[in-house]
Formats: structure tokens, sequence, C-alpha cells
């Protein structure tokens, strides 16, 4: 369902088709006020990638995937006509996606192989509006510096690397293991605001 507006909050202009707080908290950055559509997930594996696909072509087919089940649910419901923006966060090691850690294995593991070493964030955001599809990708240059065994078994016991692609937050506790980063400082946090703010203004809202 779409969350509600509070009476003397400003009236929604967007729909956003994500229930991540970070997403929320970056369109609020840029005063964009908007509603939260809690559209189910297909049952089955989260997010599944296609056999032989590329991991580049994966966040943009989800972003998109994403976009579209907003659309279809919100066909059905009687709700404004506002534009529907969707968006998928990819970390990319060595052509290998990395994503939202199963368990505290699975998280020290790829934190592991992030120590040290290099990686791309691809998000994509796809937009819907009046029946076409507008999308882009930020894709980012991340570094870690070497991590010891103990601050990655530390990091997991904050609860930060679980729900997120990469098993880190780079907004949290894991910005101390950042060495270097090329690219979109929003787009590695969830949602580019400068591309996002770019396909906005193509349907006609304007963002400061």
């Amino acid at each position: 369902m779409a969350t509600p507006t509070h009476p003397e909050a400003p009236a929604a202009r967007i729909y956003l088709a994500s229930a991540s707080p970070r997403r929320r908290e970056l369109l609020a950055q840029i005063g964009l006020p908007h509603a939260v559509l809690q559209v189910p997930a297909p049952p089955g594996e989260d997010e599944p990638r296609h056999p032989g696909e590329a991991a580049a072509d994966y966040v943009r087919r989800t972003a998109r995937e994403k976009a579209e089940r907003g659309r279809h649910w919100l066909a059905g419901q009687s709700l404004p006509a506002l534009p529907l923006l969707a968006a998928d966060t990819t970390v990319i090691l060595d052509g290998n996606v990395l994503g939202k850690p199963a368990d505290r294995a699975d998280a020290v593991q790829m934190l592991s192989r992030l120590s040290g070493a290099s990686h791309q964030v691809h998000t994509a955001v796809a937009l819907w509006h009046e029946g076409r599809l507008h999308e882009d990708v930020s894709i980012s240059e991340v570094r870690f510096r070497v991590l010891g065994p103990d601050e990655i078994l530390r990091y997991c016991d904050s609860g930060e690397p679980y729900g997120k692609a990469g098993a880190y937050g780079i907004q949290g506790l894991a910005g101390v293991f950042v060495s270097h980063l090329a690219g979109s400082y929003t787009g590695v946090m969830g949602l580019p605001v400068y591309e996002t703010a770019q396909l906005l203004r193509r349907v006609g809202v304007l963002v400061p």
C-alpha cells in the first residue's frame, strides 16, 4: 500500500517503489515529498540473476522489474497518477555480484573478499511516467583498506551488514573502511541523487 501523507506534510509528488530507509532519506534530503509503495515481491528467490547475465545488466533489469511491479500494482488502485521511481544497487567484485548476505558467515566472506580490494557499485534508477520508462545508472569505484578479521567480526556484530548489497553501508560504520571513492556517494548509499533528479526533470518534476 502507499504510505499515507500526513495532513500537514507537503503532498507527495512521486511514488517510491522501495522500502529502503536510505532511499527515503535521500529523497527527503533533496526536498522531494514522496509516498512509499509496499509492492509485494514475486514468490521465490529475492532478485535472482539469470544464467549468463552480466552483472551490469542484472542491476538495470532488476530496477526495471521493480518499477514494472509498482506500475502494475498502481493500475489496480484508486490513487493519484504520479511518477513512480524504483532503484536497485549491486556491488560487483571481479565481475561477480555480491548481494545481501544470507547470514553472518556470508557477510564475513563478502567483507573478507572486499578487504584491500577495489569494487564497483552500480545503482540503476527506473522511472515510470505516462506510459514511458526512463532509466539511468550510476557507477562508482570503491576501494576498501585491508580489514582485520576481528574488525570484520565486530562489524558483523553491529548488525549493519544485513539487508545491504555487499554486506556494508557506506553511510554507517563501514565508512571507515573506504580508502577511496570515485563516483557518487549517494549512489553507493542506494539512490544517486544527481541521476534521479535528471530523470525527474525529464517528466516535469523539478527538484532543487
